[in-house]
């Protein structure tokens, strides 16, 4: 039985955001984990190193508080926190950012993304709004990745993993449940170990590969290995390999590289499930929804995510990865350029910020511009959109590529598939 839970995350909307998949015998379609490979594997496709690593940021972050500051604005609108200059001229971030600013030149932000008033992860996971989703179906970035690479590749490595859960962005739409994420976290992890009956100890290295070498010897000699089809083979490699559990045991980092990443270890889990061959991983970080006291939020969390942020991709960048894995880090929305009453700032669809790295992009500048209080693009409108076509450029993906749906009809991957052409 495969069982997905993702994490529990209340917004103003009072919606809960927990997602839940159960996959089993009496779970959906009656799937077991050779049943969800086989699926996986209806369409053929070329192989790839290309990865992404896509950082959300739930509840909405403030682009004035983080990428796109306005200095000379009105108190009411500019805030608390200055800028600082980056170590590429004339871009600055926030103060808070001291780490990203040393090293912009392996980043960039877009400061003109204009997206929809909706709490929800869609449209910057799969390009179209949610009330627009709930209908069409279209498939997440992962999901896409997942069916691309479905016959190619380690198949003892997921194509897609979320370590935030099975969220509604997530979702595989018409490209089927097989396309899924895998969520390695919670009852998810149970999967990836043998069954107590074969009394393996998983977390005793030696005692585990001598199991699974038993295990091996043992199929082959009886004949058993050769009556499975090639898929059920793929399951239990998926299991027996243990590449995603050595990529999840952090214990085998130097310690000096988990003490790094103290606080905020999902980054150092997403950049190992990258090593270890996954081609998306999507992560969460922080609770950015700040209606009220604001400025109090975003001061706790801001360094944690510019230490995160920064210690990955240099840790990219130090391994050769950074031409390969792209990474994306934005929420569903920017926040209202006039602070309210609260001292918070209030949903802004109008306009947003968001920050790109890596996947031989052109990195070191900012894109796009807003307006002097932030509250719309000045001349340089980009979609979420134009941002996934971007990325799927970078994975080798041609968005404007089609899937069958159910019913037999080409569906384009993206409807507007132009690019940020200043990234490419």
């Amino acid at each position: 039985m495969l069982t997905l839970w993702g994490e529990q995350q209340k917004f103003c909307d009072g919606v809960t955001r927990r997602g839940f998949l159960k996959i089993g015998a009496l779970g959906a379609a009656g799937l077991t984990l050779a049943d969800l490979l086989r699926l996986r594997a209806q369409a053929g496709n070329a192989s790839s190193n290309k990865a992404c690593i896509m950082i959300y940021l739930p509840g909405g972050p403030s682009h004035m508080d983080m990428y796109d500051l306005k200095p000379d604005a009105p108190s009411e609108f500019r805030g608390q926190f200055k800028p600082i200059q980056t170590n590429v001229p004339g871009v600055q971030i926030c103060e808070h950012f001291p780490m990203q600013a040393r090293m912009w030149d392996k980043l960039a932000c877009i400061r003109s993304l204009v997206t929809v008033n909706e709490h929800s992860d869609t449209m910057v996971m799969t390009g179209y709004p949610d009330r627009v989703n709930r209908m069409a179906n279209h498939p997440s970035f992962g999901a896409v990745v997942s069916k691309v690479r479905s016959t190619s590749g380690d198949q003892g490595v997921p194509a897609f993993v979320s370590l935030r859960g099975s969220t509604r962005g997530t979702e595989p739409g018409f490209l089927g449940i097989a396309h899924r994420p895998f969520t390695p976290s919670g009852p998810g992890l149970n999967n990836l170990r043998l069954n107590r009956s074969m009394a393996v100890n998983l977390e005793d290295r030696r005692k585990l590969l001598s199991e699974f070498d038993t295990i091996r010897r043992d199929i082959d000699a009886s004949g058993s290995m050769a009556g499975m089809d090639d898929i059920t083979a793929r399951a239990f490699e998926m299991v027996t390999s243990g590449k995603i559990l050595k990529a999840l045991d952090l214990s085998r980092e130097d310690p000096r590289v988990r003490d790094r990443y103290k606080g905020v270890e999902r980054f150092l889990t997403a950049r190992r499930l990258i090593e270890a061959g996954c081609g998306v991983v999507t992560l969460a970080i922080g609770g950015w929804d700040t209606h009220s006291n604001n400025f109090k939020t975003l001061e706790k969390q801001l360094p944690q995510v510019d230490r995160a942020v920064a210690n990955l991709v240099q840790d990219l960048h130090d391994r050769g990865m950074d031409k390969d894995v792209s990474v994306v880090m934005w929420g569903e929305f920017g926040r209202t350029p006039r602070i309210n009453k609260n001292s918070g700032r209030d949903h802004w669809p109008q306009v947003m910020s968001a920050l790109i790295a890596g996947g031989g992009l052109k990195m070191g500048q900012a894109i796009g511009e807003s307006t002097s209080r932030g509250e719309r693009p000045k001349d340089r409108p980009i979609s979420p959109s134009n941002v996934l076509s971007t990325l799927y450029r970078a994975m080798g993906i041609d968005p404007s590529r089609t899937f069958n749906d159910p019913s037999g009809r080409p569906i384009y991957i993206l409807d507007e598939r132009e690019p940020v052409h200043e990234l490419l």
